[in-house]
């Protein structure tokens, strides 16, 4: 039985992140086993079809009304996730060659709520300039903001102005070019991404990197920065399967795990249905490892189905909006992420949107409602709530390495950052895609000879 061999790692839980993990293994040249107690692909980040399973996995018996159309047009994520068009996750399917099983489309625009609108992310010069969100003076202090980060290299002290990237905060900095509270909240959280503003007083040159991040993500295709799969995120990690498949890796759905084997307080394997398989590492999400996780929060998820394009959005078939923490008085950010048929993931003329946020107080539907509000009318809306996980150890002990829960970002590059930080506690380096170019023709270049 192909069970019974014994592989480099062994996978539980066939989700996007874990199949990123298991396709750069494969093209590594690594044995791998990937597993998965439900009998299809994504976990809790699965896309659910037709829209009947939706309702049904959300206790709704009456089932969809004729409106909806035809339950099989529907491709519904129940955790989106936009992925930046020069980020880490498509230099990860670019590298593992998945891009050969996906077509992408780029997102039609980001915007950011100020005050209870929304704009347009303004994130070049010209659209600086013509931007609603601030005042003509502010427009200029922005502008130069931006040229410095578009000049900036941090390999090249000309370009730093008398900022020291390594000490100086992005405090000291947005205070050097004299911007105003609401340049910096949708700087910080729309462009650079971030969900609190603990950023501030860390060093500036995490934030620089991440704007310009933004900016040649945008300069790829122009609309926004962020591109979605056609027919939603579960077409991920079929690509995957796939590519596994090609390298020798197998994947099987429906197999219940029974127990992780374990040797001297190490994790040697993995049983199901009586069998044992085999392996030197063991990666999991928490649901499978409860007593190595802790809980540290909660994030709210609300699927919105509309028969119309968000207001502001100038008819934008998908968008992302990203709701400041201090537009609203909270702590982290609302997100709301939209998608539609033009994604072939709804049926002709419907549109899905999702908005989320982490849980800070013991109402949490009433924390989402500023989100909510800006999606009215709503034809009909999925609520859930979920626990977030993160793993009491590194790993090196047990080699057994969890993954952390999905947060509330509509964005891939905290998932991405969970990845780099796995496979270093893995293997011990640093995730370096040109190094692993080079050692993937070590491995497959011989084989060709």
């Amino acid at each position: 039985m192909l069970i019974s061999k014994k592989y480099n790692y062994l996978i539980l839980n066939i989700i996007n992140f874990e199949c990123i993990l298991s396709g750069i293994m494969s093209v590594n040249g690594k044995k791998v086993l990937h597993m998965d107690r439900n009998p299809y692909y994504g976990g809790e980040s699965s896309s659910i079809t037709p829209l009947e399973e939706l309702y049904k996995r959300f206790g709704l018996p009456d089932g969809p009304p004729e409106s909806m159309g035809r339950g099989r047009d529907w491709n519904v994520d129940l955790i989106p996730k936009f992925l930046m068009a020069n980020g880490q996750l498509v230099k990860m399917l670019l590298y593992t060659e998945v891009t050969r099983y996906l077509d992408f489309k780029v997102v039609e625009g980001s915007f950011v709520y100020k005050g209870g609108k929304i704009y347009k992310v303004p994130s070049t010069e010209s659209e600086a300039l013509a931007s609603n969100l601030m005042g003509m003076f502010e427009k200029r202090r922005f502008r130069k903001f931006l040229v410095f980060v578009a000049n900036f290299d941090e390999n090249d002290s000309k370009t730093f102005e008398g900022v020291d990237p390594k000490v100086t905060t992005m405090r000291d900095v947005y205070k050097k070019f004299d911007l105003g509270q609401d340049v910096i909240d949708f700087t910080g959280h729309a462009l650079a991404l971030y969900r609190t503003d603990d950023y501030l007083d860390q060093p500036c040159l995490e934030t620089i990197s991440r704007i310009k991040l933004y900016s040649e993500s945008l300069a790829r295709y122009g609309k926004s920065p962020y591109l979605y799969p056609l027919y939603g995120l579960g077409e991920l990690p079929q690509g995957f399967a796939r590519l596994s498949a090609i390298y020798g890796g197998t994947y099987m759905l429906n197999k219940p795990v029974e127990e992780i084997v374990m040797e001297n307080g190490r994790v040697v394997g993995v049983k199901s249905e009586g069998e044992v398989a085999r392996c030197k590492q063991l990666i999991c999400d928490p649901s499978y490892i409860p007593e190595r996780v802790r809980k540290t929060g909660q994030v709210i998820r609300v699927i919105c189905i509309l028969s119309h394009p968000i207001k502001n959005t100038n008819d934008a078939n998908s968008c992302q909006i990203i709701i400041p923490q201090n537009q609203v008085n909270r702590k982290s950010d609302i997100y709301v992420c939209m998608i539609s048929y033009a994604h072939n993931v709804a049926a002709q003329g419907k549109y899905i949107a999702i908005a989320s946020t982490t849980v800070e107080t013991s109402d949490p539907e009433a924390e989402i409602e500023p989100a909510l509000e800006l999606l009215e009318p709503i034809d009909q809306k999925f609520v859930a709530i979920s626990d977030l996980y993160e793993p009491t150890d590194d790993g090196t002990e047990s080699q057994i390495f969890a993954s952390r829960a999905y947060d509330a970002t509509t964005h891939f590059e905290t998932t991405c950052n969970d990845i780099k930080d796995i496979y270093k506690r893995m293997t011990g380096s640093d995730f370096d895609f040109e190094n692993m170019k080079r050692k993937q023709n070590d491995v497959f270049g011989e084989d060709e000879q």
